[in-house]
């Protein structure tokens, strides 16, 4: 979903983050194309090793779809409880499927939430409080220990990252704490529906299935950071490897499936599933906690990434000022 929360725009747009690392990536490939009406809002995928899974946002009970190989909905795996703005997916401990029910484009809601469901219907309902009043999120991570952590959306690209800062109760609240910022500046990359400023919002994340690499997407990219021993809030002040990932209309979902591949997808009807074969081998961890590129013989044609392809600090902050009308209205036509 659009974001409509804004903040001053001159803070961080376009300002220098950490090294991106040059590496050859393989051009997303297309999978299938999903095309059931229930997934025309696909807002986060996850994958394991018989199954990919797909939440849409918004809906009125817990929901998720169950693709078989060629996109379509096989399954739908349901719980009774009504979300109220479902933005990502991700996979924990056990095959629990976690949905983030962070999403909150006007800054409004006294809680966010997450939503454990079990493959036999059950869930529980975790309901989370920030520690700096409401936060719009789109992206859900969950450890292999079951801590969830939401990367918030915003859009001078400095999203923050946070996790629960005592043990989970349901419903709760339980409060979270920050733990971290990441800062993104903005690509060349095309595609999404915002221009630059889509470039650094993000809109999803996922962990890998050995829990050695972290995924944040945007819009237009997604962004590889090395996990060293389980700590997750640590691997985000880490280089990371960019992935382009042009031309998706409003992608939204990533995930990893366990062989180390990244999926990715959009809102919009018809829209592909595609896959980078191998991504989790891109990304390795020196001892200082740097990301280094590990070797890897390229199987497609390749994209270089480019750290020096950002738009500089004037073009990005006169595209945001154009668009944030545009996020404005956008957020408010959105449910809820």
């Amino acid at each position: 979903m659009v974001t409509a929360a804004l903040v001053t725009v001159t803070l961080s747009a376009g300002t220098p983050v950490g090294q991106v690392e040059d590496v050859p990536v393989a051009a997303p490939e297309v999978v299938c194309s999903v095309d059931d009406p229930r997934l025309e809002e696909l807002s986060g995928l996850a994958a394991d090793t018989d199954h990919v899974y797909a939440v849409s946002d918004g809906g009125t009970q817990v929901e998720v779809a169950v693709l078989d190989d060629a996109c379509r909905v096989r399954e739908v795996l349901t719980a009774p409880t009504d979300p109220y703005d479902v933005e990502d997916l991700a996979l924990g401990p056990g095959g629990t499927l976690w949905l983030g029910d962070t999403g909150d484009n006007r800054g409004r809601r006294e809680t966010a939430a997450v939503h454990a469901l079990s493959r036999d219907g059950t869930s529980v309902l975790y309901r989370l409080t920030y520690p700096d009043g409401p936060q719009d999120a789109e992206a859900l991570v969950v450890d292999h220990a079951g801590t969830p952590y939401i990367i918030t959306k915003n859009v001078v690209g400095s999203a923050r990252v946070y996790r629960p800062a005592e043990p989970l109760v349901s419903p709760g609240p339980t409060p979270l704490e920050e733990v971290g910022t990441v800062s993104l500046r903005p690509t060349g990359t095309q595609g999404g529906p915002l221009g630059a400023v889509g470039t650094v919002l993000v809109t999803g994340a996922a962990l890998s299935a050995d829990g050695s690499v972290v995924a944040l997407r945007t819009y237009t990219d997604a962004y590889l950071y090395p996990v060293v021993d389980g700590d997750v809030a640590a691997a985000f002040t880490r280089d990371p490897v960019r992935v382009p990932l042009p031309g998706e209309a409003q992608g939204e979902a990533i995930a990893f499936t366990p062989d180390g591949t990244l999926l990715s997808a959009s809102e919009g009807r018809g829209e592909p599933l595609r896959a980078v074969r191998d991504a989790v081998s891109l990304v390795g961890a020196q001892p200082d906690g740097r990301a280094e590129p590990k070797d890897r013989a390229a199987s497609a044609p390749e994209e270089p990434v480019d750290r020096e392809s950002g738009l500089g600090l004037a073009p990005a902050l006169a595209v945001a000022a154009v668009l944030a009308a545009v996020l404005v209205a956008w957020g408010s036509r959105r449910r809820r």
